[in-house]
């Protein structure tokens, strides 16, 4: 079962979410996703259990706890979906930003005569 977690506390690491879920049974794997600019935790992560039981036990005991200072969210996570090509979705081609003139925003306030 694949769990995931959130609203981690920026101090949590990879060893620190084993050891919580260790409580609960087996753990294939543990990982605090961490943010590739700053090297910082990005305040969620992912944890493998190999038996299902144990792992909606952890998840049933564990989601809405206190956890270094902050509370916690533990669900199943749902599986990854492809997301279209080009980097980030949200972006607004049609506005925003600066024009060449340095500008703001995709309108042009100019006084008409």
């Amino acid at each position: 079962m694949n769990i995931y977690i959130s609203n981690l506390s920026y101090d949590v690491n990879d060893s620190d979410l084993r050891e919580l879920f260790e409580e609960y049974g087996e753990v294939s794997s543990a990982k605090v996703i961490m943010d590739r600019e700053t090297g910082r935790s990005r305040g969620f992560g992912f944890v493998e259990m190999s038996d299902d039981t144990q792992g909606q036990k952890a998840i049933d005991e564990l989601n809405q706890a206190e956890y270094d200072g902050k509370v916690i969210n533990v669900n199943v996570a749902k599986p990854r979906t492809d997301r279209p090509a080009g980097g980030r979705g949200g972006f607004n081609r049609n506005g925003g930003g600066r024009d060449r003139r340095g500008n703001g925003g995709g309108r042009s306030f100019e006084k008409r005569f």
